[in-house]
């Protein structure tokens, strides 16, 4: 008896698209396994094919003691039938059961049977990865991260909801044999997608089930949703019916949702790649089968594209398709209801809330609106003839009558030739037009690198340009045979025919093709020319060379050379190198250092470095890009470096040069060496961050709070500590001054630059950072856990939202009502929103400690208070030192926040204290004190300021 025994079928009438190459992929897949002891039982329907019958000979002969060769009875002809022959035929202690063309990872069995001994589980699960259909790149399903977070054992399969309200049972998982047979577990062989079906059915049948959070199986096929809905319907309502059974009802509505957007979503989103016919049919199969109500939790788009399916609405599913795909477009013409809370639905026929789309909210010129091609033919057999209606609701719509032109834009280039639109005519919801395009005359293309222009419509209306691509099916240019001449630049040989087509984007385009025999003969000497053996040395002496200079321009050679060389020029007195948040923003203490030394007339020479773009750093000073040969010719030479960040931690500082480490503020979670990630890295890692540390000749201190967490955690002497406080607060604390004395108003310039109203209050969400940055230095895209449309709808009349992402990462906002929401991310100095908040929002940032000397309101949201704490540790209980009521829900919050005057007389007296411990030493005068203690006792030298502005290369 075998350890393991991986039942494959091949021929099933019901299997989808198989053959010989699969099958030998997944057997191959069987014997390649670390753990000899499995075998792969190959079910052979009487119907197979002679390739796929010849292979699955071969594999048995070529592997006799482990592969084994199964002839079913004839009338065994579905896929559920071979598998239940397969389960019967098995002889492992274990099962598992492969479709042909998955294959298991090498040490799949091995990590299935180690978990399953382990844990004396029946059944153990792991996780797999689909093919995906553009470029055929494995791909795992994105529920599966929380399902597989760890490797568990559960009692039973509602312990682990996932396993049955997604289909992760359809493959990537074993059973032990003896549980099978005793359960009596079969597939059903009148279901096409019985996998759907078996996996919950044995997840509820056996006990004990172990979750593995190793890669099982990979290749797994996605499903024919067009072709096959009926048959995954049908399945999907299977296992709705095994949940009542079970008497989880919540769990079957879970379930009807996921299936809504695990199958029903995506078929959608396929109809643009799928022909007007076969639209048709599948509309029509969705009419008959899906008879369940929508589930109402969905987001509005989702749940608009499964009404329209429902209802058997082709065209309405295809406009829905591009809305799925393009969100912040106005693709139907949505009607506002002017009763209370302006209501906005779909269209009159489909009568879905869309309300939190915004499109109420949007207008003519700003709004992205869908222009669906109609027609696409040739006139006269010369002029491209293009038919389209603009969709336009009726509250964004103009008075003034609208002119159109339609215009070809090189992709990738900035060429664009434009054709006169004449019949332009507004069509109820909607703008319809018809334009003829001589391309052969006036679209002329050089012929190289401008062989695709894409087409879009720009419609005019009382001097408001709208401008949108041209969206179509496939099949709209498909099989039309629209052809033109072309006129090339360089002639008919670079091209002579201009060909419609629909991009992989959905959007109407031009390419220059050859189709003539020169032409073609030019392109295919053009291809000889550079893929032949000498053209292909040279190409990989270009990519080395590209290579050797990209080494150059790398980080870590520019580190050597600035170590190794650059470190020992002379330092060239009176230069200071500013740095804030790694050169994202011009603010914090760094900013107020700077702007003190100017007030001050000390003639020191600024450089500041940016990381991006320089777009908001001072004038008069230097500015370097980050990690350009600039940046680090003028941090070798500089006297002082201040930042509140951190330098490059691989640069040594130069001997000569001092170093102010002004931080960017107090602790709450634990930092440094402190961190359990820190704790649990390697010696070298820990000893790089302790030489990067030492680096700090002055470290800023706030309270005695700071001395003994930072300057704890980060092993600093305390000849090293000012206790001079942050530089930056000192506009708070003279903000606060003037507030007691002259009252909030007049605000301050900012609240006019963001046009903020003077009656309105303002509330300054600034949440802290929760993960690290996105790949290739971007920032992290990340859901905000407020709902700030709902704040927008129960305080817009009142307040206004200011919402400060980390400076880490940006906030996805949707659209609100103007004036309600404003996204202040990217404002380069967080001192100036705080001197604007009426009231701070905020969960662990650190931003807490600098608004309490303000000595306004501060609401803290932190749903997952004891999870963070737990997990990333903290230096005392936010509870009980809190300035302000700690909420764990959002009606928590909002119920704070609608009686916040009775809040803020509750809280007045934690706020005092709060701001008394943890910013003892800010007493406005900080900037002051540091430039006296670092700069000016050192004597800059008063000399003449040249300033050499540009950026780094």
């Amino acid at each position: 008896m075998s350890d393991f025994s991986c039942v494959i079928t091949a021929g099933g009438e019901n299997g989808g698209s198989e053959g010989p190459d699969a099958l030998r992929a997944s057997v191959a897949s069987v014997l390649g396994q670390s753990l000899r002891g499995s075998e792969a039982v190959v079910v052979l329907a009487a119907r197979a094919d002679g390739p796929t019958r010849t292979a699955a000979r071969a594999l048995a002969d070529s592997s006799p003691d482990r592969v084994r060769l199964i002839h079913p009875d004839p009338a065994a002809r579905t896929t559920g039938a071979l598998r239940n022959a397969g389960l019967d035929a098995a002889t492992g202690r274990y099962v598992l059961v492969l479709t042909p063309g998955e294959r298991l990872h090498r040490h799949a069995c091995r990590n299935l049977w180690q978990a399953g001994e382990r844990s004396r589980a029946d059944l153990v699960a792991g996780r797999w990865s689909r093919t995906t259909e553009e470029g055929g790149k494995q791909q795992e399903p994105p529920w599966q991260g929380e399902l597989y977070a760890r490797s568990r054992t559960v009692a039973r399969f509602a312990d682990a909801p996932q396993l049955v309200v997604r289909d992760a049972l359809v493959t990537g998982f074993c059973l032990r044999r003896e549980a099978a047979r005793r359960h009596g577990l079969r597939y059903e062989e009148d279901l096409a997608h019985g996998e759907i079906l078996f996996g919950p059915l044995a997840a509820a049948a056996v006990g004990r089930i172990a979750l593995v959070r190793r890669l099982i199986v990979t290749g797994r096929a996605v499903p024919d949703r067009a072709r096959d809905l009926a048959a995954l319907v049908e399945a999907h309502r299977r296992v709705a019916a095994t949940l009542d059974a079970h008497g989880l009802p919540a769990l079957r509505e879970e379930r009807e949702r996921a299936f809504v957007r695990d199958h029903l979503v995506p078929l959608a989103r396929s109809f643009p790649r799928l022909p007007a016919a076969r639209r048709a049919r599948v509309a029509a199969t969705a009419v008959r089968v899906l008879t369940a109500p929508v589930p109402q939790e969905l987001p509005p788009l989702e749940r608009v594209a499964a009404t329209l399916l429902a209802r058997g609405d082709a065209e309405g599913v295809l406009t829905a398709a591009y809305a799925l795909s393009r969100p912040a477009t106005v693709c139907a013409p949505v009607t506002v209801a002017t009763g209370e809370g302006g209501r906005v639905e779909w269209d009159d026929h489909c009568p879905v809330d869309v309300t939190e789309l915004g499109h109420q909210y949007r207008v003519f010129g700003g709004a992205r609106l869908m222009n669906r091609l109609t027609r696409c033919t040739a006139d006269e057999g010369r002029l491209l003839l293009l038919e389209g209606r603009l969709v336009l609701p009726p509250h964004l719509a103009p008075d003034a009558p609208f002119t159109a032109t339609l215009e070809f834009r090189a992709r990738g280039g900035a060429r664009a030739v434009a054709f006169p639109v004449d019949d332009v005519r507004r069509d109820g919801n909607g703008v319809t037009w018809g334009a003829r395009a001589d391309v052969t005359r006036l679209l002329r293309p050089v012929g190289v690198r401008d062989t695709a222009w894409d087409a879009r419509l720009i419609v005019e209306a009382g001097g408001v340009r709208s401008v949108s691509d041209l969206f179509g099916p496939q099949d709209l240019v498909e099989g039309t045979a629209v052809r033109f001449a072309a006129r090339p630049r360089l002639g008919q040989l670079a091209g002579d025919t201009w060909e419609p087509y629909i991009t992989l984007k959905d959007h109407l385009a031009l390419r220059l093709t050859a189709r003539r025999r020169p032409a073609r003969a030019t392109r295919r000497l053009v291809r000889y020319a550079t893929h032949f053996r000498p053209a292909r040395k040279a190409k990989l002496l270009a990519r080395a060379l590209r290579k050797r200079l990209d080494r150059y321009r790398s980080r870590s050679f520019k580190a050597t050379t600035y170590n190794t060389w650059l470190t020992r020029l002379p330092v060239r007195r009176g230069s200071v190198v500013f740095e804030s948040h790694m050169g994202r923003c011009y603010g914090d203490s760094p900013r107020a250092l700077h702007e003190e030394i100017r007030r001050q007339g000390l003639k020191l020479r600024s450089t500041w470095s940016y990381d991006t773009s320089p777009a908001g750093f001072p004038d008069d000073a230097r500015l370097v890009r980050r990690w350009s040969w600039r940046y680090l010719w003028a941090l070798a030479r500089a006297e002082f470096w201040v930042d509140n960040q951190g330098f490059p931690q691989h640069l040594r500082k130069p001997a000569r040069t001092t170093y102010l480490q002004t931080w960017h503020g107090s602790a709450y979670k634990r930092m440094g060496f402190d961190e359990t990630r820190v704790r649990l890295q390697n010696a070298p890692q820990r000893e790089r961050l302790q030489q990067a540390v030492h680096r700090f000749d002055h470290f800023l201190v706030r309270s005695e709070h700071d001395v003994a967490t930072l300057a704890r955690a980060y092993r600093l002497p305390e000849d090293r500590l000012l206790r001079t406080g942050y530089p930056r607060n000192d506009a708070l604390v003279a903000e606060r001054t003037r507030t007691e004395s002259e009252g909030r108003l007049p605000r301050p310039p900012l609240a006019g630059a963001l046009g903020i109203d003077d009656h309105k209050k303002v509330v300054l969400y600034a949440p802290t950072f929760r993960g690290g940055p996105a790949a290739g230095g971007k920032q992290a895209r990340r859901r905000l856990l407020l709902d700030v449309r709902e704040f927008a709808e129960r305080f817009g009349d009142s307040y206004t939202l200011l919402v400060r992402a980390h400076y880490l990462e940006a906030a996805r906002l949707p659209l609100c009502p103007p004036g309600t929401v404003i996204d202040v991310s990217r404002h380069h100095d967080v001192s100036e929103l705080l001197a604007l908040a009426d009231v701070l929002v905020t969960d662990y940032s650190s931003i807490m400690f600098d608004f309490a000397l303000l000595d306004r309101p501060v609401l803290l949201y932190a749903p997952d208070l004891d999870t963070y704490a737990a997990e990333r540790g903290s230096y005392f209980d936010l509870r009980e030192k809190a300035p302000g009521p700690v909420t764990a829900t959002q009606d928590e919050l909002f119920e704070q926040l609608a009686e916040l005057k009775k809040s803020d007389i509750r809280h007045a007296s934690h706020r005092a204290a709060f701001a008394a411990e943890f910013g003892s030493y800010d007493r406005g005068d900080a900037a002051r004190q540091v430039v006296a203690a670092v700069f000016s006792r050192q004597g800059a030298s008063r000399i003449t300021d040249h300033h050499d502005r540009g950026a780094g290369r």
